[in-house]
Formats: C-alpha cells, structure tokens, sequence
C-alpha cells in the first residue's frame, strides 16, 4: 500500500494499536529516515492518550537500545537494534523473554533468529515521491490474515 501523508501513517498505527494485545511483536523493517520511528511515535503517543495520558516523546532509541513506556497496566517496548553486530548480541537483549504485558516493537529486527508467534512485520520503502512511502505488511499468528483498508 502507498503512504501519501503522516495522516495515513497515523491512521495506520491507530488500527494496529486498537487490534495490539499484551504480548505481540511489530516489527519494522526499512532504511534509515522512512518512517519507522514516525511509525512508533504515533503508535506510542495514541495508546497514551486513549488511556487519558500525556503524550510524551518518543525518540529512536538507537543509542540505548532500548525504551520503556508504561502506560497504565500495558508496558511499550521500543527496541533499535541497527548498532548490533550478530544474533548472540540481540540474544543477550532477552526481548522475548518476558512476554507478560509487554508489546515489542523492534527496529531493524534482521538479527532476530527466534521470533515472537503473534507479529506484524511493516516492511517501509522510499518512493520516488518525497513523502511517500510503500509499505507492505506481513503477518503471523493472530495477525495472519490484519488487513489495513486502502485510503
């Protein structure tokens, strides 16, 4: 499906975080700067304000690894794995360990050998227009057959 404007991209993680449930995977895949971040900030920053929360920042967490945000009883987990080197580095990270109340979602998951049951994988690609992007979604377990509506 095309994105035209951060509209769509909104709508988008808006219809994926109102079918999220406590333990599933997103995982976000494509180069540096299209949109993957966008993606998590607007996903994050909805979930907050569903659950009458302040919308807070929600940075690439490139150089941590990693970023928690509770909101309520549901906590967020925004990993960025670009900087690790191999599969024994993410394993140490013990993502898919603590599967209770916690929805992960993993930037550059290539790393990634033994994945979650329940995942939606967004594959984001540059268009030649600017603020286009093309993503297409794979799922697997219960978001085998989420389908987004065209716009």
């Amino acid at each position: 499906m095309i994105i035209k404007s951060l509209e769509n991209l909104n709508s988008i993680s808006i219809k994926i975080a109102n079918n999220i449930s406590n333990s599933d995977c997103i995982l976000l895949i494509g180069e540096i700067g299209v949109g993957k971040t966008t993606f998590t900030r607007s996903f994050i920053n909805y979930l907050q304000i569903k659950e009458n929360l302040k919308p807070t920042a929600v940075l690439s967490p490139t150089f941590n690894l990693l970023y928690e945000y509770e909101i309520n009883n549901l906590k967020v987990m925004h990993y960025d794995l670009y900087r690790l080197k191999n599969s024994e580095e993410v394993k140490q990270l013990n993502i898919f360990d603590n599967n209770e109340n916690a929805i992960k979602i993993i930037e550059w998951p290539d790393l990634i050998k033994d994945n979650a049951d329940d995942r939606l994988e967004l594959n984001f690609n540059y268009l030649k227009k600017e603020n286009e992007r093309d993503l297409k979604l794979q799922g697997y377990g219960k978001w085998k057959n989420f389908k987004i509506n065209e716009f």
